[in-house]
């Protein structure tokens, strides 16, 4: 466990470190200048209505001029300790796929677990999904198709913002009530649900990272994300950031992708997530990677043209109905 522990942190540590960064492979080791064929592009877009950068995204169009596009939100990992890291949300790569397959991508910066506890980093992409709702028409974006993705802690996001897209402003989880919606920017009255979410080997059972019971040492991410060390007085709040715990059969679809030797997110979250959909009757897809790790040997061709593959079949099917 000690090995296990060194080895979380010198990851997430990597996260910020300039000697890590590549321009592929990984998620969250990506250099921030990638060359993205895109039409137009719309940079530090502040989303709440504030002065903050944590508040800000970035907006790409497809290099094929179109009235409009549809919409991926794409969120980077990074454990939920950063809040300024949208230009290396894994441009060259998912980011990428996306643009050149049609989609618009928003990169959005979100509350980092220093600057607020959870349900900031929630309330932060629910705020974005409605901005793109009220901004539409001048960012050239598709509302009638938006879906969520992200890598890591990207991907507890992602997946949180579609299994919520049905739950109630406030919910109650046990005893512990939660704000999930929030009231950040200009335009609440538009909707935050979305149509699809990829999770790319995202944690989605914060009580049991372990999937059988919590984490032994302290001082986790997702403890520093609640603001309280595991203990049974304090589940209802592990469980309230926990994608799986609002799942039922009008959830958005969802396509999983983790790997087997993932050291920081355990291959059993996917693996979890993808059952728990499959009870509830939500359409989901699961693609286990043998050797693949934390982002790394994740972002083939085929697992990239899955994700694509998957969109347009859940855009095809919402045009059908």
């Amino acid at each position: 466990m000690k090995i296990k522990r060194l080895f979380v942190i010198a990851a997430i540590s990597a996260l910020f470190s300039p000697a890590f960064a590549q321009s592929g492979g990984f998620g969250g080791f990506q250099l921030p200048k990638v060359n993205l064929e895109t039409s137009q592009e719309f940079k530090d877009v502040n989303y709440a209505g504030d002065d903050m950068a944590y508040h800000t995204m970035d907006i790409y169009l497809p290099k094929e001029v179109k009235e409009s596009y549809p919409v991926v939100v794409h969120i980077y990992g990074s454990a939920w300790f950063s809040n300024s890291s949208k230009g290396m949300a894994d441009l060259g790569t998912i980011v990428n796929a996306l643009l050149k397959a049609g989609y618009a991508v928003v990169c959005p910066n979100h509350r980092s677990s220093n600057d607020a506890k959870f349900p900031a980093q929630i309330n932060d992409i629910k705020a974005v999904i409605r901005f793109i709702r009220g901004n539409a028409k001048q960012y050239k974006l598709d509302t009638s198709f938006i879906a969520t993705s992200g890598f890591s802690s990207g991907g507890h996001l992602s997946t949180l913002a579609a299994s919520t897209s049905n739950v109630r402003k406030k919910a109650k989880v046990g005893s512990y009530k939660v704000d999930l919606e929030g009231d950040l920017g200009d335009y609440v009255k538009e909707s935050s649900a979305v149509d699809a979410a990829c999770d790319w080997s995202g944690p989605i059972d914060m009580f049991k990272m372990n999937c059988d019971e919590p984490r032994k040492w302290g001082n986790t991410p997702e403890e520093v994300l609640v603001g309280h060390d595991y203990e049974d007085k304090y589940s209802d709040m592990f469980k309230a950031i926990s994608a799986i715990t609002y799942l039922d059969r009008k959830d958005p679809p969802v396509i999983i992708f983790h790997g087997t030797a993932d050291n920081v997110v355990p291959c059993c979250q996917g693996k979890e997530l993808y059952s728990e959909l499959q009870k509830v009757g939500v359409k989901s897809e699961l693609t286990i990677v043998e050797g693949g790790g934390h982002g790394f040997n994740m972002y083939s061709q085929e697992n990239l043209s899955k994700m694509i593959q998957f969109l347009d079949a859940v855009r095809c099917d919402k045009k059908n109905k």
